[in-house]
């Protein structure tokens, strides 16, 4: 699958012609005292799938949970339009966390709101924009996970496959340039999701959304990615990074051979 359309426009962070929007420098994640990654470099280029993947273990949500601020690199950089989410503050770090939109594995929705209050929290900072405008705002995204008409509804009578639409519809709300997604399938049936594959493909592909997705399903990720990022916890590190389905048949690493081929060691 290919989208180099998005791949475009004139920029100081661009490599062979494509806007450079994520740039993990040299990061290295240490947890508890234990180091889980180590000096691992790469880049997300503008209008792309980028799929991290990995045997349990592997650091997969550590690292997606460091790119997305939630925690500080031991040493490294990880950087957003070029700035250092680490290190930035005020106007600067509400301007890129307006950039910004994340799936939880759970969905992240709160079971006392229903979904139209769950979407107007993002909205709460953004007094100038009138209650009509915030329900608009609110039909229109959940009209884009087809769920339109069901913002009175509370978490608990949603499907599985149902509270992830609802949760990435909120994720939409501020209209972000990046989303990040925790194993978008987990907990889902095959049917769902596929349903939700298309859509992720859907609003890349009509919005032109950079996206950074976790996942170990190994069906998903050949249906999304455009490159994969495929982590390994031995060596704490990088070990293949590419098409997914080129690295299938064409690694020189058995390690990654065996893992998108689901065949043990």
């Amino acid at each position: 699958m290919s989208n180099q359309g998005c791949f475009t426009g004139r920029d100081p962070n661009t490599n062979n012609g494509r806007k450079v929007l994520i740039s993990v420098d040299h990061m290295t994640a240490e947890l508890e005292g234990n180091i889980i990654l180590e000096d691992i470099s790469f880049k997300v280029f503008k209008g792309e799938i980028l799929v991290i993947v990995g045997r349990s273990g592997s650091g997969k949500s550590v690292l997606l949970k460091h790119m997305i601020g939630l925690y500080r690199p031991a040493e490294g950089q990880v950087l957003i339009d070029g700035i250092d989410i680490h290190n930035a503050y005020g106007k600067q770090m509400k301007r890129i966390r307006e950039k910004m939109g994340v799936l939880f594995q759970s969905s992240g929705l709160l079971g006392s709101m229903t979904l139209g209050e769950n979407m107007e929290l993002p909205l709460a900072d953004y007094r100038y924009i009138s209650d009509e405008a915030k329900n608009m705002i609110i039909r229109m995204k959940l009209g884009m996970v087809h769920l339109a008409g069901y913002e009175n509804l509370l978490p608990a009578e949603l499907s599985g496959g149902m509270k992830k639409r609802a949760g990435l519809a909120r994720a939409m709300i501020l209209d972000p340039d990046i989303l990040f997604f925790d194993e978008p399938s987990a907990g889902l049936d095959p049917v769902t999701s596929v349903e939700i594959d298309d859509m992720i493909r859907s609003i890349n592909k009509a919005m032109g959304t950079t996206m950074v997705i976790v996942s170990h399903e190994l069906q998903s990720i050949f249906n999304i990615a455009h490159r994969i990022v495929m982590l390994d916890r031995k060596s704490r590190g990088i070990i293949a990074e590419g098409d997914p389905r080129e690295l299938k048949e064409g690694s020189a690493d058995r390690r990654v051979v065996n893992f998108l081929n689901r065949q043990s060691d």
